[in-house]
């Protein structure tokens, strides 16, 4: 599960850009499914139409519902953006690994809801010929972490989650017909970037060459980072962190890829790193980590470093995505945020830990 790979941000990929989900833009969260989708959860996953409900949770990468029948346990529904993955075996391998993690008993993750036939991937043609793929997770009890007030006190125990999934895929691999998506540079930054590229955003000229120069830098220091590489969850911020009776559970796995381990740090601190109190969330990440597995102090200036890229990633998601995937405040708070983070990386590359 350990290997290496160039850092080559010319390189070309394959994977397609991700497509809007426009058939779901004039829906709001609460709202009901669709006609043409709700028929086909109906069939797909042999529910009485009569007795269920189909409600949007919300539109990011893909668009999730909440599935509530008086014939079926609760469900959380992903129906998955056309282009977010190159095709259903990255799908299946993103479902094996949460069946893997769930039968290890490692770690708290949803259970993986099959449809009525028994495949974990329910796949349908709408009337315009468009293909869709739906999977189900089961309902997790509890409160979502970003909603349960100050994540801050849970950054410690995330960071052990993080340490206990890395420390499961060295010694796991995804099993034959399964694959998933990288989350190397290319994928990352400029015109090759999966969620867009951040100099599309609403930027000034000076704001434009701070960015550009805290990228030239990163990008840089990434070129002598010889890191352990292989899955990761790729988005463990608190968006996709349950609170429950039990503890934490760890969900939405869909954007996990191949990429640095330490890539799980930058996604905990996504959207946040310009607040004051993200070196109070890196330093717990860290000593959390730390209680599992191995980080040695001389790899946290790459942390920092790949923290900085996924800024500059998050940025160009924002030209990308509708602005209720955030927190309007959040939301507003990317541009001016992302030029401070750029400013504290530039006058020191492990600004994070400084403190």
């Amino acid at each position: 599960m350990t290997s290496h790979v160039p850092l080559n941000l010319g390189a070309e990929r394959t994977q397609p850009g991700a497509a809007p989900l426009a058939a779901f833009d004039h829906l709001s969260r609460g709202d009901s499914a669709p006609t043409w989708l709700a028929d086909a959860v109906h069939a797909g996953w042999g529910l009485p139409p009569a007795a269920t409900a189909i409600e949007l949770v919300t539109v990011s990468e893909n668009a999730t519902f909440l599935v509530r029948s008086s014939e079926h346990d609760d469900f959380v529904l992903r129906v998955h953006r056309p282009g977010h993955v190159e095709d259903t075996s990255q799908i299946l391998g993103e479902l094996a690994w949460v069946a893997a993690l769930g039968d290890a008993g490692v770690v708290s993750v949803p259970d993986v809801v099959p449809g009525a036939a028994g495949s974990a991937l329910v796949s349908f043609v709408d009337d315009a010929g468009s293909e869709w793929h739906c999977v189900g997770f089961g309902f997790v009890e509890g409160v979502v972490l970003e909603d349960a007030g100050d994540p801050r006190p849970h950054y410690r125990e995330i960071g052990a989650a993080t340490a206990v999934l890395h420390d499961h895929v060295t010694r796991w691999s995804l099993p034959d017909g399964c694959n998933r998506f990288t989350w190397a540079l290319p994928d990352m930054l400029g015109e090759t970037s999966r969620w867009g590229d951040w100099r599309g955003a609403d930027l000034t000229a000076p704001q434009r060459d701070v960015l550009a120069r805290a990228e030239a830098l990163a990008v840089a220091t990434l070129s002598s980072f010889d890191g352990e590489w292989g899955l990761v969850h790729a988005d463990l911020r608190p968006s996709n962190v349950m609170v429950g009776p039990g503890g934490l559970s760890l969900i939405d796995f869909d954007d996990c890829g191949f990429s640095w381990l330490l890539y799980d740090f930058a996604s905990a601190l996504s959207f946040v790193e310009h607040e004051e109190y993200a070196p109070d969330i890196a330093k717990l990440w860290v000593e959390g980590y730390r209680s599992v597995r191995e980080l040695p102090d001389s790899l946290l200036v790459y942390a920092n470093t790949l923290s900085m890229i996924r800024r500059l990633t998050m940025l160009g998601w924002t030209t990308t995505h509708r602005s209720d995937a955030l927190p309007p405040a959040l939301w507003d708070a990317q541009i001016p945020g992302s030029v401070a983070v750029a400013e504290r990386y530039l006058a020191s590359q492990t600004w994070l830990f400084d403190r």
